[in-house]
């Protein structure tokens, strides 16, 4: 029977050896064959990705990995999906497989900042140059474009200042220079937004955030297609990079609600941007909520939905003050990542640092007066929320 993704989330496959709502948790480094034969045969049917049900050597995981791994399978329409023990990981494997020395990648300046050291930093020591452009235009990309150019990594929107692309355009100029493509999807997630099927070779999410959902796992997700399929698997097998089976079944757990939870996560960042639209203290929501804008356009044209994730730009000449406004925040705790049940607020440190890509255009477009906090809007009553930010707002 054909099912809806709501419904495939619920009834992903079926635990008919241990009848079980949710698969067991198999840890596992050895793995026992009856037979030479029946072990080589099972080697040769991965190596050819052919379905199965268990792997060789722990290293590639477990049974409760590969229950992961079939459900993005699905919801990414990917040819394989591979898993890491972060959501960084996902980033890094997806690198380090593929650039080699001598190459260049290019990398859309508004990408999550370990993203940002890898690509400025390691690989820098490995004689792979990373060239960051404008990711509100899509002709500083195409001129950054050389003869070396091996991989184009993207971050849309960008999470911390949000601005969408146009992925069609840069799908369409990287299949014709031959060049990787990486989508970094955690925003979006593959319910909203499906990047193979747009043409990436590669879409990443970190599992962290929206696949888990409750600030319990942590782990990583890259889903590929048959392109670079082979060269990932090389370096994922001498790597180690693999998520374990306790986080595997925490991420599957918290997927079954992915659906239900989006959809609440979106209808309170609604009400809550609907009350700080009309705060004066606040000078710009980065966020894709203005039908006249580029963003809003750009979302539209690609996204089916949108999360809880966003921005917003206070304007303060004190920025004790704006410190001042996360800190009383009761309801909005204070921590790095995102995507889990609960409301999170953060200013974002923009400045302050003499290393090169702090200066680029995304920090320069705001003044010494402005301020990003980064808001993430969980699970809880919006009326809530809009009271502890409404009380908060008094000291800016």
């Amino acid at each position: 029977m054909k099912k809806s993704i709501n419904t495939f989330l619920k009834h992903p496959t079926k635990d008919t050896t241990n009848r079980s709502a949710n698969p067991p948790v198999t840890r596992a480094s050895t793995i026992l064959f009856n037979t030479m034969q029946e072990m080589h045969a099972h080697e040769a049917k991965i190596k050819q990705h052919k379905k199965v049900t268990h792997y060789t050597y722990g290293r590639y995981g477990s049974t409760t990995t590969i229950e992961l791994e079939n459900i993005l399978k699905e919801l990414e329409k990917a040819y394989h999906v591979f898993l890491t023990g972060t959501g960084f990981g996902g980033i890094a494997l997806a690198l380090m497989s593929l650039c080699r020395p001598g190459d260049e990648i290019l990398v859309s300046d508004n990408v999550y900042g370990p993203t940002k050291e890898i690509s400025e930093k390691l690989l820098k020591e490995f004689n792979i140059n990373a060239k960051f452009y404008d990711p509100d235009t899509f002709e500083d990309l195409k001129s950054k474009i050389t003869k070396k150019t091996k991989m184009i990594l993207v971050e849309n929107p960008g999470s911390i200042t949000f601005e969408f692309q146009d992925l069609s355009k840069i799908v369409n100029l990287a299949k014709k220079k031959n060049i990787y493509t990486l989508l970094d999807n955690t925003w979006g997630t593959p319910l909203y937004l499906q990047p193979l099927k747009l043409g990436f070779d590669m879409s990443f999410s970190s599992a962290t955030k929206y696949f888990s959902g409750h600030s319990d796992a942590m782990g990583g997700s890259l889903a590929v297609n048959k392109k670079v399929f082979k060269k990932i698997m090389f370096f994922y097998k001498l790597s180690g990079y693999r998520m374990s089976a306790d986080e595997a079944y925490l991420i599957i757990r918290g997927l079954r609600t992915l659906d239900t939870r989006l959809k609440q996560h979106y209808e309170n960042t609604k009400k809550i941007i609907n009350f700080l639209k009309k705060q004066n203290k606040i000078k710009e929501i980065l966020y894709p909520y203005k039908t006249s804008s580029k963003n809003y356009k750009l979302w539209k044209k690609y996204y089916s939905g949108a999360t809880g994730l966003f921005s917003i730009v206070i304007k303060n000449k004190k920025k004790s003050s704006v410190i001042k406004f996360v800190n009383s925040l009761e309801l909005f705790g204070i921590g790095y990542s995102w995507g889990g049940f609960e409301s999170l607020a953060i200013l974002q440190e923009l400045r302050g640092s003499k290393d090169e890509y702090t200066q680029r255009r995304r920090f320069l477009r705001f003044n010494k007066d402005e301020h990003i906090v980064r808001l993430h809007i969980g699970l809880e009553d919006p009326k809530d929320l809009i009271n502890d930010l409404k009380k908060s707002l008094r000291y800016i």
